[in-house]
């Protein structure tokens, strides 16, 4: 959707800004840059003895 509105010219012109550094947040504040672990607390990691 907002890269519909933004190929617009006509919206891509009202932009300011502070209207695009707002945009930042909406597109990255749920990426995990960490990834995602989901742990089975019920199963034991085969770890090897050193």
């Amino acid at each position: 959707m907002i890269q519909k509105v933004l190929a617009d010219p006509v919206w891509m012109k009202r932009m300011t800004p502070v209207d695009l550094r707002g945009l930042t947040p909406l597109i990255w504040g749920h990426v995990n840059p960490y990834g995602t672990f989901k742990l089975d607390m019920n199963e034991r990691l085969e770890l090897d003895v050193a």
